[in-house]
Formats: C-alpha cells, sequence, structure tokens
C-alpha cells in the first residue's frame, strides 16, 4: 500500500513522463559542423574549450550550494550569444561523470538549438507545448557517446507567450522537477527585452544565468533585465565576445580566465 502511494503521488507531481536516454532517438552528430558552429564542449582538448569548463565548474557549484536543478540562460536583448553559449554549456555539461543533462529550446520563435547542433526535424518541442503531442521521445535526441537529450524547437509562427504562461507548461516543469538529483537540466530562454516571455519562464525556474555582451549590453540594460526578472534568483552572469583574450579565433576571450571569474557575479 505505501508503494501504491508513493506511486500515485509522483504521477501527481509528473503529469508529463520525461523520458530516459535509453527511451529517445539517437543523435550522432557531425563534428565538422559543430567545429564550424564553435561548438566546441564537447572536446576537453580543444583550446577554446576551456572558458566553458571554467563556466560548468562555477555554475554547478552554486546550483549545488543552492539546491537548484533547472537553470536558464538569457540575455537582455537579441545578439548576445546566449543560444551559443547554452550550447557549449550543455556539451561541456555531459562530460560531467554520473549526471543527465536536458536541454530545452525555450525560444520559440528564435530557436537555434537545432542549428547549433545541426538537428533536423518536424516535431519539435513548440509542439509539446502546443498540446499537440506530450510524448517527449517524439522531441528529444540523446547525443551519441554522452548523458545530453537535446530537446529542439523547429521553424513555427506560433504565439508564444500563451505556450509558456499557461498550466501546461507550468506542470512540465513540475515533471521535471522530480526527476533525480542527478539530473540537471538548462533552458534556452528568450532574451528579457524581445518580450515578456524570458519573464514568464524566470517565474518557474530555479535561477538564470546572464549573458552579456560586451559594448552592446549597457549597465542600465542588464539592470533593467535582472529588475525584471526578480525574484528568479541570478546565478551568475557571464560576459561574452571579451576582447581581452589572446589567440582565441572565436573572439570568446578564454585567454583571460579572470575576466570570467570577476563578471561571474553572484547576482546577489
Amino acid at each position: 500500500m505505501p508503494d501504491q502511494l508513493t506511486a500515485t503521488k509522483v504521477a501527481e507531481a509528473a503529469p508529463f513522463s520525461i523520458p530516459a536516454l535509453a527511451d529517445l532517438a539517437l543523435f550522432t552528430p557531425d563534428w565538422t559542423l559543430l567545429e564550424s558552429n564553435h561548438v566546441v564542449g564537447f572536446n576537453s582538448r580543444h583550446i577554446s574549450s576551456r572558458p566553458f569548463s571554467l563556466l560548468r565548474s562555477q555554475l554547478v557549484k552554486r546550483m549545488k550550494a543552492r539546491n537548484h536543478q533547472l537553470v536558464g540562460v538569457t540575455s537582455p536583448a537579441p545578439g548576445a550569444g546566449k543560444s551559443f553559449l547554452t550550447a557549449n554549456l550543455a556539451a561541456t555539461l555531459s562530460r560531467l561523470p554520473n549526471h543527465v543533462v536536458h536541454v530545452f529550446d525555450l525560444d520559440v520563435r528564435r530557436s537555434s538549438l537545432a542549428a547549433n547542433y545541426g538537428l533536423m526535424g518536424e516535431v519539435g518541442f513548440e509542439r509539446f507545448l502546443a498540446g499537440e503531442t506530450d510524448d517527449l521521445r517524439r522531441i528529444g535526441r540523446h547525443v551519441e557517446g554522452t548523458n545530453l537529450a537535446l530537446y529542439p524547437c523547429y521553424s513555427n509562427d506560433l504565439e508564444t507567450t500563451p505556450l509558456l504562461a499557461g498550466e501546461r507548461f507550468s506542470a512540465f516543469v513540475a515533471s521535471l522537477r522530480t526527476l533525480p538529483e542527478d539530473h540537471l537540466v538548462l533552458f534556452d530562454m528568450p532574451p528579457v527585452f524581445a518580450n515578456d516571455d524570458a519573464m514568464v519562464v524566470a517565474g518557474q525556474i530555479d535561477a538564470y544565468l546572464m549573458v552579456i555582451e560586451q559594448g552592446r549590453n549597457s549597465q542600465k540594460q542588464v539592470k533593467d533585465a535582472i529588475r525584471l526578472l526578480d525574484p528568479a534568483d541570478c546565478i551568475g552572469s557571464v560576459l561574452n565576445r571579451y576582447d581581452g583574450g589572446v589567440g582565441d579565433p572565436y573572439g570568446y576571450g578564454y585567454g583571460a580566465y579572470s575576466k570570467y571569474t570577476d563578471y561571474f557575479s553572484k547576482g546577489d
């Protein structure tokens, strides 16, 4: 009887089934395409993967300290490189032993997770959000040789706010919260000033990481973005396209580690 009660409570808390890696279609990346898209986080020996490894260590440390499991990545405005960073952060997180990483593209109208990884399909996460399918196995892909699950969006003309502000998305997030502690969930969120989608999402997740582009996002923009997402926890911020690094062909500034650690603020 106690086992039945436990199963009932879990079912009530998790109206949607989050697939295990073994239940997802296997995706074999085109490593040449990933390289051309600057997705280098899978390769620990790639010199440009260093800053993502550093970011991963700080992020996971803070997530565990604050008992966070669901973290989003956003930026004040489009074009700051948040999706690029999400793709690389997901890749480097997948190298953690004894963890499973789930990545969901919530930037529904400007989705880029599929393009960054070279994913193709007809049924994306936007169809789940719209209620056209409850079966996340149709959407998710298990990256071969890793513990990473990707849930991309594909081209669509859906109205996004009703998808993210409704009870369905809340029920989905509640389902994610029933995952074991060794599961990490990363969301590629919309930019804050694109519309109010980021604010809606921030109210559902544990924390967010703010990506700031040097020379493009002003201090006022950053402060206003954080204020709009309040009271969600800003777990840190990352200065993207820092030009003080040495020898980075992608302009990511990996040569100046202090700039990452200094700018990776507590968000207090």
